[in-house]
């Protein structure tokens, strides 16, 4: 139920989110929702000429755990999201992308955050360097997209984004898409 917005209040300003509290009315009722305001983000399945995919592991402090995961990053102020996903991608893979398609967008969590990815599919890649932020040691790897589908099963593969990225990046593969 949509309702009216009483009252805004940001309660946290950070450096990649703010969170702010909304009072709302609707149907005669107040209730308060806790909003976490993100610019938006970008994941992407690199595409190796071998038909392979690249999945980096980096650890995330939040979970206290090393996850596989595709590159991924948050939009910078006035960044659009295809320089984004070239930007994360040579970062962390240190390839760069001859081809870019966008094959979706979704929410990552609508329940409480304004976050959308962006997803894309990057190929004709070429090795420039990786160049990881001084705070981030990635692993790049290699996989197969079934044995990459197959660590998702597994509890392997356990972040979101990437789960996500992977189905719909097999049926874009599929011609389903």
């Amino acid at each position: 139920m949509a309702g009216r917005v009483v009252s805004s209040k940001t309660v946290v300003r950070g450096r990649l989110f703010n969170v702010r509290v909304d009072s709302i009315e609707a149907g005669g009722r107040m209730f308060v929702r806790e909003v976490v305001e993100h610019p938006g983000a970008v994941a992407v399945v690199p595409v190796l000429d071998t038909g392979e995919i690249v999945l980096v592991r980096q650890y995330r402090h939040a979970v206290a755990e090393t996850l596989w995961e595709v590159p991924a990053g948050t939009l910078e102020k006035g960044e659009s999201p295809e320089r984004c996903a070239e930007r994360e991608l040579e970062e962390e893979t240190g390839f760069r992308p001859g081809h870019l398609t966008k094959i979706a967008q979704y929410y990552l969590a609508p329940g409480y955050s304004t976050e959308i990815m962006h997803l894309y599919v990057a190929s004709e890649l070429m090795m420039a360097g990786q160049k990881c932020q001084e705070d981030e040691e990635i692993d790049v790897r290699r996989f197969s997209l079934e044995d990459a589908l197959e660590m998702v099963r597994r509890g392997v593969v356990r972040d979101s984004k990437t789960i996500a990225a992977l189905y719909l990046f097999k049926d874009f593969r599929d011609g389903l898409l």
